[in-house]
């Protein structure tokens, strides 16, 4: 959906896909909450993880309270949570997946079939704190699973091609919405892994 992210591809690679130059800090378990790199539309920025949305209401005018980590492609232009957020991409080099009972979990890393970095659509926010700080938030964008993740997920994130990055930055809803879209067949190796640590 993803429940935690990879970092290992070095910031060459990284700015290849991008296609603007990045660095990287290569970490392989990010969870909600921590720094990550994401590319706007203005450039590269380090951002969190998860959007807290104060100040949005949901559909009954009440204050949406919990953190948003991922937002849901069917929703993401309609939802009220989502009201004035804008577009980021997450560069990442795959995600951690578990599935099971709780005792007994069995944790999948998912990564390109081709070792090339993935491209996470996602939304961004901006938090200001009090004192007149501000800290920028994003999350990605998911959707319905493609062959290979819907064995260990009913959800996933929304890859992007390079090609697509721009459109995904500045693109208006007409142009985005086809690509909110599951990747193809075959695009990922789904391989079980040792527990790296919640």
């Amino acid at each position: 959906m993803p429940g935690r992210l990879i970092l290992t591809h070095d910031g060459a690679a990284l700015s290849a896909a991008l296609g603007v130059t990045v660095e990287a800090s290569p970490r392989d378990n990010i969870a909600p909450g921590e720094e990550i790199l994401a590319l706007l539309p203005d450039g590269p920025a380090r951002a969190r993880w998860g959007i807290v949305p104060v100040g949005r209401v949901n559909a009954r005018g009440r204050p949406v309270m919990e953190r948003i980590v991922n937002a849901r492609s069917e929703t993401v232009f309609d939802k009220s949570a989502y009201a004035g957020t804008g577009r980021a991409v997450i560069p990442v080099s795959g995600w951690y997946e578990w599935t099971g009972k709780t005792r007994t979990k069995e944790v999948w890393r998912i990564t390109r079939a081709d070792g090339a970095p993935l491209l996470f659509a996602a939304i961004s926010d901006v938090w200001q704190a009090p004192g007149g700080a501000s800290l920028l938030q994003v999350a990605p964008v998911t959707c319905k699973p493609n062959p290979e993740v819907a064995e260990v997920h009913d959800r996933m994130a929304v890859v992007l091609r390079p090609e697509d990055v721009a459109v995904w930055l500045t693109g208006d809803r007409a142009a985005v919405t086809p690509l909110m879209a599951p990747a193809p067949a075959g695009t990922f190796r789904v391989e079980p892994v040792a527990d790296p640590g919640r």
